[in-house]
């Protein structure tokens, strides 16, 4: 029996899989997201472990963990977690979506060849701005500062007592040689670190350690299992979904959105705001276009028509219609491909005396269509070639949202049968990997229950509306 765990932004996910691969049992706890000033998103590392305790014991409730051997770790990337020389957290970690090292990242983009070592841009929502924030507005907690973790591996040290980390989430930080897998002394010692300041790194399918006795006995599970390395959130799922191998992707329709690609090589193109980040298994790399707001654009709309996103969306109905003249670009908190702007800000132009709500609705679903229609052509940009995807995360339970970008992004979207295979189960299935010293093969892609083919007679009018939409970026760029 094996564990997932995943770190979510709104939540914390635990998932029981048994020896053949099947889902046991799975629960949940929500976390909170705090916003102190614009920009800013925060989380309290404590909540982490709380949340934890509670999903254990729920799982705990559900199904007999006496049997379980290894546990993997999936988590959202880029936080920054701070520690002292006591292993004493500094501050609330600060998040992916926070944007307050806006300023930071450019200069630190612009000043040394962190792309030409990392692969990617220096974003702002990676690690390393965050650090340089805190040295140029916190400078007494900086210099305390004797280890940076990234969310799950916090979570890994109270799991284990070890501070590691892995190659997917690492990647994520600007300080990591991508290509050689290993911690840049040169990108470290210009952020004013050094490798002593990192934890150490294994592969995601590795061993990372084994539960300690303390943590063992508060979560109700047998002493010394097996933690794997785990994976960044994207990693994680693309284990998951079974893309492990060179030619396979899938779009995630989750808070953010993401098409994910695997690679069989360090293939950088920095300049395209593509993400170039190791696997979660070895000798593997992939490429990744984000979108910052993708069902959490859905979400915002939802709350301000007081309707349930699901509702709004299934009002559509299945048939696919002509992209309307109401267009809305999803940029709730900035934009990553291929933007790299954390200033813009979203908007809905061509509004009518007839836009009604379901108006509203399909200009925000094809708003996410044609920002990911973005990221398509980012990753084309770099030679890699995409034939179909597997469509994971909660906006692919809509049927109109899959047609809709089928037709967009002119390319066919597969669904998977019922069931979880996002972080949680990539990460028990890693944990499998570490405890038994299995490989790939016992990832394979679930069965499809279901492919969306693009529409021959709309893949023009989605076209034609990209380029509004493409030209709309330019013009409201400056109002933003």
């Amino acid at each position: 029996m094996f564990i997932g765990l995943d770190l979510g932004t709104s939540g914390l996910k635990a998932l029981l899989m048994n020896d053949t691969g099947a889902v046991v049992a799975e629960t949940s706890a929500p976390l909170i997201v705090e916003r102190p000033h614009s920009g800013w998103s925060e989380q309290d590392p404590q909540s982490w472990i709380t949340a934890t305790l509670s999903t254990l014991s729920a799982l705990g409730q559900k199904a007999d963990l006496s049997g379980v051997t290894g546990i993997g770790l999936s988590g959202h990337m880029h936080g920054a977690v701070c520690l002292d020389a006591n292993g004493t957290v500094l501050r609330p970690a600060i998040l992916w979506n926070d944007t307050r090292s806006v300023n930071e990242a450019a200069d630190m983009d612009a000043t040394h060849p962190w792309r030409a070592i990392s692969g990617n841009i220096v974003f702002p929502g990676f690690t390393a701005p965050k650090l340089e924030w805190m040295r140029r507005n916190e400078p007494d907690l900086f210099a305390r500062t004797a280890c940076i973790l990234l969310p799950k591996d916090y979570l890994r040290y109270w799991l284990t007592g070890e501070t590691v980390s892995e190659m997917s989430d690492a990647a994520g930080t600007s300080w990591l040689d991508v290509g050689a897998r290993d911690w840049s002394p040169d990108l470290l010692a210009a952020a004013g670190l050094s490798v002593d300041h990192m934890p150490r790194l294994v592969e995601g399918s590795e061993p990372s350690g084994t539960l300690r006795p303390q943590a063992a006995s508060e979560l109700g599970l047998p002493s010394g299992i097996v933690v794997a390395g785990g994976g960044g959130d994207n990693a994680a799922s693309a284990v998951g979904v079974g893309a492990v191998t060179l030619g396979q992707a899938f779009v995630s329709l989750g808070t953010s959105g993401v098409l994910f690609a695997v690679t069989a090589k360090f293939s950088p193109d920095p300049a395209t705001a593509v993400h170039t980040f190791c696997h979660a298994v070895p000798n593997t790399w992939h490429q990744m276009g984000v979108i910052l707001s993708a069902t959490d654009a859905l979400n915002w709309y939802a709350n301000l028509v007081d309707e349930p996103a699901a509702f709004l969306t299934s009002a559509l109905g299945n048939e696919v219609r002509t992209p309307g003249r109401a267009m809305f670009l999803p940029y709730l908190g900035g934009e990553r491909t291929p933007h790299n702007d954390a200033q813009v800000r979203a908007a809905m132009i061509g509004i009518t005396h007839d836009t009604d709500r379901a108006a509203g609705t399909q200009a925000v679903v094809e708003g996410v269509c044609f920002a990911l229609k973005d990221n398509l052509n980012a990753l084309m940009a770099t030679g890699t070639r995409i034939d179909r995807l597997l469509a994971v995360g909660g906006g692919s339970l809509s049927d109109y949202w899959l047609s809709a970008l089928a037709s967009t992004l002119n390319l066919p979207i597969d669904r998977p049968v019922n069931g979880d295979f996002g972080g949680a189960f990539g990460a028990a299935r890693l944990g499998q990997m570490a405890a038994t010293g299995a490989g790939v093969e016992i990832a394979p892609p679930p069965p499809i229950a279901q492919s969306f083919d693009p529409n021959p007679n709309l893949t023009s009018a989605f076209e034609d509306a990209h380029q509004r939409y493409t030209a709309a970026y330019t013009a409201i760029k400056e109002l933003s």
